[in-house]
């Protein structure tokens, strides 16, 4: 969400800035919002000359009133300044109601308006246009059949979708032995790599109310995504973001305490709306599935580092469990409303041949603590910090790269070596039918 003092000082930066998020419907919002924005600001200078005005006139009136005692000619002027206060009162009253008006068309207009992007991003208008950035690992293509990732999971008697069809309908499932226990392993694992690297554990609450909602997401983002809890003001989350960011809603935090730096563990809930390709049956577009994630709060000064911090941390975790990976660079059009910059770690899928999303560093500068009303105290006076977000593991399209990565010729699978403590010391899977 932007500044409505940054759009009027610079409307052509702003329109630019819509143009390389190929969102050209958008641009007469920004003629709109200045008309609404003078109106508004001529609003609230008449109400407050008005107030002064009256302030004025209800201090004649005491004046009057008083003199009126020794000279009764004085009370037809205090009577007559009485209406004149009555009459300023409901035109005061009526400014008041337009200021109020006016604030809530503009903020309803500044929602929409996408965040101003990083000089740095690629201009396109989809995700076709995204760039490679550079790769880690050498991806290898074995000289056996790979099976999809079902079938891997079925030869150990680790999944069952068709119950869980019957149970919940499409886009579900039940994870079981040692699959399910490779699940957990994988998030365990990345619960203490992220303590390692200094974040604080944390477990959200799997639920939040519809301001907060508001203030982590755009709303195309919140229709395509979120459930709603029929007849309360609650959302299932769609990732544990939207709950951490939440919790600084409203606060003024002391800069001492920044950054905050933190790694959430939570199950994710989501529609997905719309058709996908094959390669997305599976488990690899679902409706509940659970996931680790970081979070930082910062300095605006700093988020540019923790951004190359946060990337860097997927690469070295996928990279732990052999799995080869590239970083890919999110085009303009490709960006959500509120993210400044954002980019993509994608895994290897030896089936396949090609990479594909595992993890999503973004960085969303202001956008969310100005929704949010999030400030820091500082010496200097107050200002708003930055947020960043990025998946640390999401077991299910984990699974899926770890399970085509380390699958042998037998059909056993290997367990990486970081993997082995949260599995028993298992160093293989070995198929059970």
């Amino acid at each position: 969400m932007l500044d409505i003092r940054f759009v009027r000082e610079n409307p052509d930066l702003v329109r630019e800035n819509i143009k390389k998020k190929f969102q050209n419907e958008k641009l007469p919002l920004v003629d709109k919002v200045l008309a609404l924005d003078e109106e508004n600001r001529t609003a609230i200078s008449d109400a407050q000359a008005l107030r002064t005005e009256r302030n004025a006139l209800s201090k004649q009136v005491g004046v009057l009133m008083g003199q009126a005692k020794s000279d009764p000619a004085k009370l037809n002027e205090a009577n007559a300044l009485k209406e004149k206060v009555t009459t300023q009162a409901a035109r005061l009253s009526a400014l008041e109601a337009r200021e109020t008006e006016l604030g809530e068309a503009i903020r309803k207009i500044m929602l929409v308006l996408p965040q101003m992007i990083d000089p740095s991003v690629p201009v396109g208008p989809d995700d076709t246009h995204n760039v490679e950035v550079q790769r880690f690992g050498t991806p290898a293509v074995p000289d056996f059949p790979i099976p999809y990732h079902t079938e891997i999971m079925e030869s150990f008697g680790g999944i069952d979708m068709d119950a869980a069809g019957r149970v919940s309908g499409n886009g579900f499932y039940y994870l079981l032995g040692d699959i399910a226990r490779l699940h957990e392993g994988v998030l365990a694992y990345g619960r203490d790599f992220m303590i390692d690297k200094g974040f604080t554990y944390c477990i959200p609450p799997f639920m939040i109310h519809s301001n907060v909602v508001e203030g982590v997401m755009s709303f195309a983002d919140m229709e395509s995504m979120m459930y709603k809890i029929e007849g309360e003001d609650l959302y299932l989350i769609g990732t544990s973001e939207h709950s951490m960011i939440g919790r600084y809603i409203d606060q003024l935090i002391p800069e001492e305490s920044l950054p905050q730096t933190l790694t959430s563990y939570s199950p994710c809930f989501r529609k997905e709306k719309g058709a996908h390709g094959i390669e997305e049956r599976g488990i690899y577009r679902i409706h509940q599935f659970e996931k680790q994630e970081m979070i930082v709060l910062c300095k605006p000064e700093e988020s540019a580092q923790w951004y190359e911090k946060m990337w860097q941390y997927s690469v070295e975790l996928f990279r732990n469990m052999d799995i080869p990976v590239r970083q890919l660079e999110c085009c303009s059009g490709d960006l959500a409303d509120l993210k400044v910059k954002s980019c993509d770690i994608e895994a290897w899928s030896p089936r396949q041949q090609k990479y594909f999303e595992v993890c999503s560093c973004s960085n969303l500068g202001d956008a969310q603590a100005r929704r949010l009303k999030i400030r820091v105290r500082s010496k200097e006076g107050n200002y708003l910090p930055h947020t960043l977000n990025n998946t640390c593991v999401a077991p299910p399209r984990m699974l899926i790269a770890l399970l085509e990565n380390n699958l042998q010729a037998d059909g056993t699978v290997t367990i990486p070596a970081a993997l082995q403590p949260y599995m028993g010391g298992k160093t293989r899977l070995t198929p059970t039918q």
